[in-house]
């Protein structure tokens, strides 16, 4: 499955391989934020100050990788 700038933060988050590290690598510390429940990527990385094209590139690398 394709990660896309709609899909919130917790859906993303539960996918598998695990992509934790890909949000923390772009500044996401998502795990356990009341905001990942109701969040989409794109108001995430709007929110946070992140290059949602980059960010949505690395992890969708990562999926398809592992």
């Amino acid at each position: 499955m394709k990660v896309t700038e709609n899909m919130l933060l917790t859906d993303i988050l539960d996918m598998e391989p695990d992509p934790t590290e890909v949000f923390l690598r772009h500044g996401l510390n998502c795990l356990g934020c009341p905001g990942a429940r109701s969040e989409s990527l794109k108001e995430a990385a709007d929110g946070h100050g992140i290059d949602l094209a980059k960010l949505m590139n690395d992890l969708n690398a990562f999926m398809e990788q592992e």
